[in-house]
């Protein structure tokens, strides 16, 4: 049996492992490496040939796992696609808004050129309809066979909705072996969400390690944080709270805790608009798959009803709509896509309010190197926006309270809980360098053996 380890090596993006045992090729994972700014050129290629892959397992939705299944599909691939219920939904959102955004990006960047000379698309939505046709959806906690020597279970790790962790059972050379992917593990108490699952015991291990070395917060709450930076915005000032937040996953979070904030008068009404189309869809999944919500949402619904819906809030529809916001000149809280700031109507928010005193921008998320969202956290003075230097007068907050990953101790724990008797080895992925050395070295002082692949790297289990 062999691993190779072909995404998310030493960075966090582009999550893709391939195994293979007795002729069968196991595809984890086929995510989008989006950290160089050619990345469409980056992704147009992969290091094998895709009709030799038997079976993809998808972990969860998020576009740095699932983003670039229709280029594989469409280069040959055409076996199945495994996942839970929940991602593939939300995954065939996430697909169709790539295809919006290579399109967009191909516009913009042939403008006064010659029509469609911008960078091409990695897909278009045919594509994306052929890959979404190959997803056979599989239950939490449910053993899968997908041949006489391989079967699956996926358990459930937060994240987001319908993330999981792929327990594979394989018989290699008369051999039972046991390794477990974990996509990316979430943390405890996270709104709607529920708790991270604990492993089976497995022979080898490949975590995500986005958060080695960094603890979260603990000396405040979600909500109470939300209440100080709203009260000191939009309560005592008139001013305006924008919130960079992925619409899937960031989006139903936030707006759940502002539905708990408001029902309980901690605050006075406040104007919230959830500016992004993908985000009503995204919620729309929420709601259909609401009995795989934490048991606080649940109990939420069965006393004040709709956990997404109140009456402060709205949800923007069109354009136009988006942009009278910049017209409305009470207090008000405007979360919107995306949240590294790359593209979406955020970027219509900060245009309009990068050089407003009165408007602080709170990041919820990480923020990749290279983007807007990590050039204003670094603390830049003059941002571009739309061909024009603006200076940044805006507030510029950040909090990790509404991080979906485990933090150090988190993913330290989902290690030491195997028994390292039977453990054999971690492979930590989908971490920055500094990160991975962090959780090496503490897994390691564990009793363990771990390796950081560098991609490409093969290894015989």
């Amino acid at each position: 049996m062999k691993l190779t380890i072909w995404g998310a090596a030493k960075q966090v993006t582009g999550s893709m492992h391939l195994l293979q045992s007795e002729d069968y090729n196991i595809l984890i994972d086929c995510g989008l490496d989006y950290e160089k700014d050619t990345y469409q050129e980056e992704n147009q290629y992969f290091p094998f040939e895709p009709s030799t892959i038997d079976v993809v397992i998808l972990t969860h939705a998020h576009v740095d796992h699932s983003g670039n299944l229709p280029t594989l599909v469409r280069m040959g691939f055409a076996g199945q696609i495994l996942c839970t219920p929940p991602t593939a939904d939300l995954t065939e959102l996430l697909l169709m808004d790539s295809v919006n955004i290579f399109l967009s990006k191909q516009n913009r960047r042939s403008k006064g050129k010659r029509a469609g000379s911008g960078p091409k698309p990695l897909y278009l939505h045919k594509h994306v309809m052929d890959t979404v046709e190959r997803f056979v959806t599989i239950s939490f906690d449910k053993e899968f066979s997908l041949n006489p020597n391989v079967s699956l279970k996926f358990i459930p790790v937060g994240h987001l909705l319908g993330a999981a962790a792929v327990v594979l059972t394989l018989l290699d050379k008369g051999q039972e072996k046991k390794i477990a992917f974990t996509g990316d593990i979430g943390r405890k108490n996270y709104p709607v969400l529920v708790d991270p699952q604990a492993l089976p015991p497995v022979d080898y291990l490949v975590s995500e390690s986005t958060y080695g070395g960094r603890v979260h917060s603990k000396d405040t709450t979600l909500e109470q944080k939300l209440v100080d930076t709203i009260n000191e915005t939009c309560v005592k000032f008139p001013g305006r709270l924008i919130i960079p937040a992925f619409s899937i996953g960031r989006t139903q979070a936030v707006v759940y805790s502002l539905n708990k904030i408001f029902s309980e008068g901690l605050l006075p009404p406040v104007k919230i608009f959830v500016d992004s189309p993908l985000a009503s869809f995204a919620t729309d999944v929420y709601r259909k798959y609401h009995h795989l919500l934490n048991e606080e949402s649940q109990d939420f619904y069965r006393r004040k009803g709709d956990e997404f819906e109140f009456e402060e809030l709205s949800y923007v529809q069109d354009k136009r709509e988006s942009i009278s916001i910049s017209n409305y000149h009470e207090p008000c809280i405007i979360i919107s896509s995306a949240g590294m700031l790359e593209g979406g109507r955020i970027q219509d928010h900060l245009y309009y309010n990068i050089q407003n005193y009165y408007c602080t921008i709170l990041f919820i998320g990480y923020c990749a190197k290279g983007t807007l969202g990590n050039r204003l956290l670094r603390g830049d003075p003059i941002v571009r926006l739309r061909h024009r230097d603006l200076m940044v007068f805006a507030t510029i907050k950040q909090t990790d309270l509404l991080s979906g990953h485990g933090d150090h101790d988190d993913l330290l724990a989902n290690v030491t809980q195997q028994d390292p008797g039977t453990l054999k080895k971690v492979f930590l992925v989908h971490g920055e360098a500094k990160s991975q050395e962090s959780l090496a070295r503490a897994i390691n002082e564990a009793g363990y053996e771990v390796s950081i692949p560098e991609k490409g790297e093969v290894f015989d289990l």
